[in-house]
């Protein structure tokens, strides 16, 4: 899709959206693998499949059910994306990151995203929950490439600060007030998948300073933040890539273990959600 008809896609799913919920959200919550049962936390007003929203890509990934689902979490409103798209589907980051910027144009502020990573630091244990402070894109490409839409968001966004650092420490303090002692810190790679990572791969994540690697999120987050949106991104981390004693990584697995932390994660974005973060 060419830039033109891009703006276009983004403009009339916009359009389309807003004559059709019941109210504009203020936070999108992006699910990742495995993490599809948080929708059922929702007290939903309004559930779109992905196939009837005009030009939204098809989630073709198994554990990503694929609709937008309008309600209330803890009286909150918010827009949860029940499913995401990957580069390794064969779209572009643009198209993959193309939802948050239509809810961008919604008036959403605050994005939190999921994902499931494997863990590449050492001192990581597989289920644990790494809120994201920083990552690495090794994608190859990035969705603003191209002409800018100036309404949007800048040509050249700061990104120093990509992941928002009130949203980082209401997570660590909901994390202690209910009672999550398996949440950690660390900065998350993305690559372009499908293929896992070989030994000698993880040990060039880890000297690049990776603590997690996964295969989504940093379009939407680089999307988000052009638009001016504050972002807090939450990994499941599903098990633990060592070098050094290599076991085979089943999908299988990662998704299990995902869902299995999902619970926890959905107890730490309500908490997030009820907690006054204009305070940080």
């Amino acid at each position: 899709m060419d830039h033109g008809r891009y703006v276009e896609a983004v403009l009339e799913c916009a359009a389309f959206c807003r004559a059709r919920l019941p109210f504009l959200p203020e936070t999108v919550v992006q699910l990742g693998t495995g993490l599809g049962g948080f929708a059922d936390r929702i007290q939903a007003e309004l559930i779109i499949p992905y196939t009837d929203l005009p030009h939204f890509p098809r989630a073709t990934v198994a554990s990503h059910s694929g609709n937008l689902i309008i309600g209330r979490l803890g009286g909150r409103p918010v827009a949860v994306l029940q499913g995401r798209f990957h580069y390794y589907e064969g779209y572009s980051t643009r198209e993959v990151a193309f939802p948050i910027r239509v809810l961008s144009l919604l008036g959403a502020r605050t994005l939190i995203l999921t994902n499931a990573a494997g863990g590449l630091n050492p001192l990581f244990k597989a289920g644990s929950i790494m809120v994201i402070r920083d990552h690495l894109n090794f994608l190859g490409e990035n969705p603003l490439r191209g002409p800018n839409v100036d309404a949007w968001g800048p040509r050249f966004p700061d990104l120093s600060q990509p992941y928002d650092l009130g949203l980082i420490k209401a997570a660590l303090d909901c994390a202690v007030a209910c009672g999550l002692n398996n949440v950690i810190t660390g900065i998350y790679a993305c690559i372009p998948g499908p293929s896992l990572e070989t030994p000698a791969e993880t040990r060039w994540l880890r000297d690049c300073g990776a603590d997690a690697v996964g295969m989504s999120s940093v379009p939407e987050v680089i999307v988000a933040r052009h638009a001016g949106m504050a972002v807090l991104g939450l990994s499941a981390v599903s098990n633990i890539n060592d070098p050094d004693n290599f076991q085979p990584i089943l999908l299988d697995d990662i998704i299990n273990c995902a869902g299995r932390i999902g619970p926890q994660i959905t107890t730490l974005i309500a908490a997030v959600l009820a907690r006054d973060t204009s305070a940080y």
